[in-house]
């Protein structure tokens, strides 16, 4: 069985499921699992949307939730971008309030039956979500953070992405690729000659990206196309199988 078989079409981000297709995809699983993205609310430099963790998040969550019987939620929105304040449009909020926001999230999807939750991470910034997620799996909860770095180095190299994790850190060949194939109304000209390296960043939390940017762009973007976007979601819904099998097996996955 696959989440296209029992999923109604999304509008955007949004799915757009009813209470019943929830209930009949539950009925055919032995342990439901819901898919949470997290995005962010950031500058991207001047070609790419402040959306647009948001938008790779709900895109990487649509490719698990057509191949899996997954319970796809909305994306959360604005999360912890404070690298990025010294750009206009830029939103955040306290990691202590992201942290609470996926608990009760998770706690709530429980109250009905939702007993797993895999967060999808857009942003790297959100390091608190590494935290939420060994917290729950130590109280003996079901949860998973990803892409694991592992399941992105495999996607990169499928896709045969040129710029290292490393060097591609924000509105690079990756982002780029990813709306180029998921949302290409929203790229706007100009990236085909954005590209800015600096690989060293070790003062970035102290120093935040303005320390080491002009246009809010570290990476490659002009390397940046559909096909590498496509064949990326591709491998990444691939590696989730190992997470879903993780998740619904009867084995204790909150320990490990």
């Amino acid at each position: 069985m696959t989440g296209s078989q029992t999923r109604s079409a999304g509008h955007g981000t949004l799915p757009a499921d009813t209470t019943e297709d929830v209930r009949t995809r539950g009925a055919g699983v032995s342990r439901q699992v819901a898919v949470l993205p997290v995005g962010s609310f950031e500058q991207h430099g001047p070609f790419l949307p402040l959306a647009t963790d948001t938008l790779v998040a709900c895109a990487v969550a649509r490719e698990i939730a057509a191949a899996y019987p997954v319970h796809l939620l909305p994306p959360v929105t604005i999360s912890c971008s404070h690298e990025h304040a010294a750009w206009p449009g830029t939103v955040s909020i306290s990691s202590v309030t992201l942290h609470a926001v996926i608990r009760d999230i998770a706690a709530s999807l429980r109250r009905s039956g939702v007993e797993a939750l895999v967060v999808v991470n857009g942003h790297g910034g959100n390091y608190v979500l590494g935290n939420v997620v060994q917290e729950s799996s130590a109280r003996g909860e079901r949860m998973a953070l990803f892409p694991a770095a592992e399941d992105w180095d495999t996607a990169l190299e499928r896709a045969g992405v040129v710029t290292s994790p490393l060097t591609d850190m924000h509105a690079g060949e990756i982002e780029t690729s990813v709306l180029l194939h998921a949302h290409p109304e929203f790229v706007r000209p100009g990236y085909e000659s954005g590209d800015f390296v600096a690989d060293d960043r070790r003062h970035l939390l102290t120093l935040g990206m303005s320390g080491y940017t002009d246009s809010g762009v570290i990476g490659r973007p002009s390397l940046g196309s559909a096909e590498k976007g496509k064949a990326l979601l591709a491998s990444l819904a691939e590696s989730f199988g190992a997470y879903f099998s993780l998740l619904t097996s009867d084995g204790d996955s909150g320990r490990g």
